[in-house]
């Protein structure tokens, strides 16, 4: 990661805040385990990310931490400004590519999911983040195979539509003569 942000937590252990120090560290800590971080801790840890983008613009590292913490708050556009602005800014970013492709999954758009996971395994420099990128594109594969996908509306729908206005007009016919 290109910097860090040290985060530390008030004294009653209340939300992630900002430390006075020089050297930039990125939390680990909502993440973990979503379903243990409460909305006000989330809202909290969220004002405390876009306070940390506007200080430090060009962080991408800061705007992909925004990019999950507005994708747990069920926020996905949001989400997926601040993980575009974070591949923007560092076009290199495995996580930030990682991050946005992982949104498309979730999103149930796999083309675009798979398109943007193969990136992010080009851009994997270690065997842990080609394994979580594997992964995740084997899932998404199988995904597509099992056809759980938002259908694809390519085909004209003129022809059923024709077909089915004939139909009723045919039965309405049948029962009116007799």
């Amino acid at each position: 990661m290109s910097e860090t942000l040290v985060l530390t937590t008030t004294s009653e252990g209340g939300p992630l805040v900002p430390a006075a120090a020089a050297a930039l560290r990125l939390p680990a800590v909502p993440w973990r385990d979503p379903q243990t971080v409460s909305e006000t801790q989330l809202a909290a840890y969220i004002g405390m990310l876009e306070r940390a983008c506007s200080e430090h613009p060009e962080s991408s590292d800061l705007r992909t931490c925004l990019g999950m913490a507005y994708a747990m708050n069920f926020e996905a556009y949001k989400s997926m400004d601040a993980l575009e602005a974070a591949m923007e800014l560092d076009p290199q970013s495995f996580w930030a590519r990682m991050k946005y492709a992982e949104l498309h999954y979730r999103l149930r758009a796999l083309p675009r999911a798979e398109e943007e996971t193969l990136k992010a395994l080009d851009l994997a420099r270690h065997g842990t983040e080609f394994g979580i990128a594997r992964l995740q594109l084997r899932e998404i594969r199988r995904l597509m195979r099992e056809g759980t996908q938002r259908p694809a509306w390519t085909k004209s729908l003129t022809a059923p539509a024709i077909a089915l206005l004939v139909l009723m007009a045919a039965v309405t016919l049948a029962m009116v003569w007799r």
